[in-house]
């Protein structure tokens, strides 16, 4: 559940008895995002995000989920501009999806709900209202259940192509150095990546597998994006200069 809340200060069940009054305004501010270096990504998302992110693989438990990496330190987050815009042109749905989530309380069950800490969020009106006069659900929240629904279908998938990497023991621990503009060397570390010399070794009949699945053109998406760590270098210079603009 960390993972789902990763983002999310105050989440709570959406009811027209707390939100019978409440609007949510839609603003560009990712603000919310400043204090993550890394996100759930869903396999679906791979081929729009590989062109622009690392994609990794981090375990919790025995769970496996992949994820990309927005900074090279805890608390970072190198896809935000000086102000809060996002810089890049994929937004991965964990992300689009705020201030929304999906909580399951009882392991099977999903409550829609809302963090209330979110700054669009207000009872004056602005916005997209959560419920009509009648106290029902209104059309803009239909259109986020729909997102959300599918959102967990894709979640439901990726688990099960991680399962299938664990089954193939396909993932090794894997770590990146990045050199700061300032030659400041940092090591980055705690995540997962496929393993070449064990792909190679797979039989004809689990690549034929993974071929029809398409689960083999994600694991090369993948291999294929840890070259964007490089890029973090021109996005920590990036964010000195934003800085250093803003307090001029």
């Amino acid at each position: 559940m960390s993972r789902q809340l990763l983002i999310y200060k105050s989440a709570v069940p959406v009811s027209a008895a707390r939100h019978g009054d409440v609007s949510v305004e839609a603003n560009d501010s990712f603000a919310f995002s400043a204090d993550v270096n890394a996100v759930p990504l869903m396999a679906v998302e791979f081929p729009r995000a590989a062109a622009e992110y690392a994609i990794v693989f981090t375990a919790e438990g025995e769970e496996v989920m992949p994820a990309v990496i927005l900074g090279v330190r805890n608390s970072q987050n190198l896809f935000l501009s000086s102000d809060s815009r996002w810089k890049a042109d994929y937004i991965p749905a964990f992300i689009r999806r705020y201030p929304f989530v999906f909580s399951s309380g009882d392991g099977k069950a999903l409550t829609l709900c809302i963090d209330e800490s979110h700054p669009g969020v207000n009872r004056v009106g602005k916005g997209n209202a959560l419920f009509g006069a009648d106290k029902k659900p209104t059309p803009y929240v239909e259109k986020v259940l729909e997102f959300l629904k599918e959102f967990q279908i894709q979640f439901e998938r990726t688990r099960q192509f991680c399962r299938s990497l664990k089954e193939l023991q396909l993932l090794e621990p894997m770590q990146a150095n990045v050199t700061t503009p300032q030659g400041e060397n940092i090591s980055l570390g705690g995540f997962l990546g496929i393993k070449r010399e064990r792909l190679r070794q797979l039989s004809g009949e689990q690549l034929e597998k993974l071929v029809k699945t398409d689960e083999l053109e994600l694991l090369y998406l993948h291999l294929a994006s840890l070259r964007n760590f490089t890029d973090f270098k021109d996005r920590i210079a990036g964010t000195h200069a934003d800085a250093e603009t803003k307090a001029t």
